[in-house]
């Protein structure tokens, strides 16, 4: 059961996924209406779980759902990661690979690298401490606000000298 995304209780489990590009206009809108029907129809067991999902800079998504009444079944989630798949098809696009990392450029851009090549990135000068990271400890819709961290106060921290 779809609902808007500001009306889930900040306690909505979230997932985040990550593109490996930014979506142009017309790709983000085919994602909104994949993952708006999805929502739609989500359920745990044949009963329907209040979901919602939000995009940010046509790159992130954010899948959420309540689990107050009703947690998520594995299986549930497997057909979560269906949809995904499907739309990484679709789209041409890496939603569902956890080996990246999105860091925030200088000038406001996205980047995206393969987390086995960040020591290497860091060494060259590619990424800095000033620059911010997706959180992937982020859980809940309350842990939101945390989802960009400085590369300083990140896991990533141990790639620099002391």
């Amino acid at each position: 059961m779809y609902i808007p995304f500001d009306q889930l209780p900040g306690h909505s489990r979230v997932w985040v996924y990550q593109s490996d590009r930014t979506l142009n206009p017309q790709e983000n809108e085919i994602l909104k209406q994949k993952m708006t029907q999805f929502c739609e129809g989500w359920n745990t067991h044949g009963n329907p779980m209040p979901t919602s999902f939000q995009i940010l800079d046509r790159q992130i998504l954010i899948l959420a759902v309540d689990e107050s009444q009703l947690g998520t079944s594995g299986c549930s989630i497997d057909s979560s990661v269906r949809v995904l798949r499907e739309l990484e098809s679709i789209l041409g696009i890496n939603l569902t690979d956890q080996g990246k990392v999105t860091l925030k450029g200088p000038e406001g851009g996205r980047y995206v690298f393969p987390a086995l090549g960040l020591k290497g990135k860091v060494q060259e000068g590619q990424v800095t401490l000033e620059q911010e990271v997706i959180n992937p400890l982020v859980q809940t819709k309350a842990d939101l606000h945390q989802l960009w961290l400085p590369v300083r106060n990140s896991w990533l921290n141990k790639y620099f000298p002391n």
